[in-house]
């Protein structure tokens, strides 16, 4: 399943993964393995609860003077050899990009894994400008032949089975190849090579940027990173301003839980540390470092009901646990960002009209909360969207309707009791075993996926009054 058609039903996408074995399969596979090595990583790091709140500490006190460290970072770039420039917007972002792109006289560009070139849609723009681009980390390089779009934060084709790839490489690169995890890596190992020795120009996101020193920070397992900083003659480097990290020290803390959050590792493979240019005398490195600072909405939220969502690491750990993903993958939802998370991020990016169905694609199960390695309250984030969906009247008029009516009747204890009554009698042709398993008109909405429990014969309240006048005196 490529990227979803946005102006197809979300219900529909959900129903479209569902029905998809090999999805069903690679999903239940990763995710399953994935939540799996987090337990046994934190198991075996009693320091990692105390961290995950430390490293929680550090993200809102950095965003409180967010201007200040992104003041010192500039400086500290410049500083260094490195040129710095700010992006609004996505398409301010790219325009700087393909301007250096330009200026270099690129015409193929290495890119590490990045969601932050995904966010604002790089690859289209370069290709559009006669700029080749290559991804060069094994998920999105296939994804890129599949000429589809990353469905997890860290593992862009988790969608998909080892023997589809087989049959995408079979396809697109004309080699017949095993189904074997170790044969197609070196196979893509094998074509990569050559791109990385041609490009004129490396791309790369950016984990975190360390305000008081200027380095700019990689965390990968391939090493694809250290060879697009490199080999090309250009590195462009795109980060999220809230990125930033005050110090060397703060980034320790980030290090230590971000691994075991995501894939469950005590420490990635490779932790690229950038600092300028190639200088005087060193061997490797590019002539140019252009660090590009995207907004995109970001700051906007200091002050917004998203906040929080600014502290993300993009570790993925609440894609693992949540069970709408684990159900129905990343690109059902429509958007760069999969999962709960990626729902608020692209509430953040789009506006809460982008989300007026995803906003309810989540049980509020509090996983996706326990698993985040910085403590982001997704889940009450997610309930605020879903009332700011209600309050601007972008939600259907009937679903407002009827919460608006439910809201009422739970704070009227009389009507409440009175609604209990009727409901009694108005579910009598519904009951079956003790649930409601089809309602009629628009309320089978809510019993097309789900059985609902019947109404109790009696209430709470009534039973309550029962039990006061047995109690001894």
């Amino acid at each position: 399943m490529s990227q979803a058609d946005l102006s197809v039903p979300f219900r529909q996408r959900a129903g479209s993964a569902m029905k998809d074995a090999f999805l069903q399969e690679a999903l239940t596979i990763a995710t399953t393995k994935f939540i799996g090595l987090r337990r046994e990583a934190f198991g075996d790091f009693p320091e990692g609860e105390k961290l995950r709140d430390v490293a929680r500490e550090i993200k809102e006190a950095t965003l409180q003077h967010l201007d200040r460290y992104l003041e010192q970072l500039i400086d500290n770039v410049e500083r260094l050899g490195g040129k710095v420039h700010f992006a609004s917007t996505a398409a301010e972002a790219r325009g700087v990009i393909l301007e250096i792109g330009r200026r270099a006289g690129a015409r193929m560009a290495v890119k590490s894994k990045s969601m932050a070139t995904e966010e604002i849609h790089l690859n289209e723009a370069l290709e559009q400008a006669g700029i080749t681009p290559v991804e060069t980390d094994l998920g999105e390089y296939i994804i890129q032949l599949a000429h589809e779009r990353p469905s997890h934060i860290i593992a862009p084709a988790i969608h998909k089975t080892k023997g589809q790839v087989a049959d995408l490489f079979a396809k697109e690169l004309r080699r017949t190849v095993a189904a074997d995890p170790e044969v197609l890596t070196k196979i893509a190992r094998g074509e990569l090579r050559e791109k990385f020795l041609q490009a004129d120009l490396g791309i790369t996101g950016a984990n975190f940027a360390i305000a008081d020193t200027g380095t700019i920070v990689l965390v990968t397992n391939e090493g694809n990173g250290r060879m697009v900083t490199s080999l090309p003659r250009v590195h462009v480097a795109v980060m999220g301003v809230e990125k930033v990290v005050p110090s060397m020290t703060d980034l320790m803390v980030f290090l230590a839980i971000l691994a075991k959050s995501a894939t469950g590792q005590k420490l990635s493979v490779y932790t690229t540390f950038v600092q300028g240019p190639r200088r005087a005398g060193e061997l490797e490195g590019p002539e140019e470092l252009h660090l590009v600072l995207l907004d995109n909405g970001r700051i906007n939220q200091l002050a917004g009901p998203l906040r929080e969502a600014l502290y993300c690491l993009r570790c993925g750990a609440c894609l693992n646990v949540c069970p709408v993903y684990r159900q129905i993958g990343g690109h059902a939802y429509g958007h760069t960002y999969p999962g709960p998370i990626g729902i608020l991020l692209t509430a953040m990016l789009s506006g809460p009209a982008s989300v007026k169905e995803l906003a309810h694609a989540s049980s509020l199960c509090g996983a996706c909360a326990e698993a985040c390695p910085v403590r982001i309250d997704i889940p009450r984030m997610l309930i605020e969207l879903r009332r700011e969906v209600d309050e601007t009247k972008i939600a259907p008029r009937t679903e407002r309707a009827v919460f608006k009516a439910f809201g009422r009747l739970l704070t009227r204890p009389v009507l409440y009791r009175l609604a209990a009554r009727i409901a009694r009698l108005l579910q009598r042709p519904f009951v079956r075993d003790g649930a409601i398993r089809s309602l009629p008109l628009f309320f089978g909405d809510w019993t097309r996926t789900r059985d609902l429990p019947a109404v109790a014969p009696r209430t709470f309240h009534e039973r309550w009054k029962e039990l006061a006048r047995e109690a001894p005196p």
